[in-house]
C-alpha cells in the first residue's frame, strides 16, 4: 500500500512541477507596466499646419498618440513629432520638449494620449495631450518604496 502511495505522490509531484514550468513559459517575457508618471500635459504645437484639420472630427480624448524624435530638424535639434494613426498631427512645444527629448535620447519609453480638444479657434487650445513615463513592476521608486 506505501509503495502504491509513494508512486501517487511521484506522480502528482512531476505533474505539479510540470504544469509550474507551463505557468512559468506562459507568463510574459517583457516587464509589466503597473502605473505611470505625468511627464507633462501640453498642447499641440502646429496643429493648424499638419492633418490635425482633416483629422479633428475622427480624433477623441483618451486616443493613443505617437511621439517621434526629430534630432535633425532644422527648426529644432530637440523637436519631437506628435502623430495620431500614423498622421503627423504636429509637435511638443518648442519650449516644452527639452525633457521629452533627453529622455527619449535615453532610450526611455514615452506614452502620450489625447486628455482634452476644445472646438475653439485657437489652434493651441484645441488639443492638449500628456506624456507619460511608465512605471514597470518591480523598480524602486523615489523613496526606496517599489512599484507594485
Amino acid at each position: 500500500m506505501r509503495r502504491l502511495w509513494l508512486a501517487h505522490s511521484s506522480l502528482l509531484m512531476r505533474r505539479l512541477n510540470w504544469l509550474i514550468l507551463v505557468w512559468l513559459w506562459a507568463q510574459p517575457l517583457h516587464a509589466q507596466v503597473g502605473a505611470h508618471i505625468l511627464l507633462q500635459d501640453s498642447p499641440l504645437a502646429g496643429f493648424q499646419y499638419h492633418a490635425g484639420k482633416m483629422l479633428w472630427p475622427l480624433m477623441q480624448v483618451g486616443d493613443a498618440l505617437t511621439l517621434i524624435r526629430e534630432p535633425d530638424n532644422v527648426h529644432d535639434a530637440k523637436a519631437v513629432r506628435v502623430e495620431w494613426q500614423g498622421h503627423k498631427i504636429g509637435y511638443v512645444p518648442r519650449r516644452e520638449n527639452a525633457d521629452v527629448a533627453r529622455f527619449m535620447d535615453g532610450g526611455q519609453m514615452l506614452v502620450a494620449r489625447i486628455n482634452r480638444l476644445a472646438e475653439v479657434r485657437d489652434p493651441w487650445s484645441r488639443v492638449r495631450f500628456e506624456i507619460l513615463v511608465p512605471v514597470q513592476s518591480g523598480t524602486v521608486q523615489p523613496g526606496g518604496q517599489r512599484a507594485p
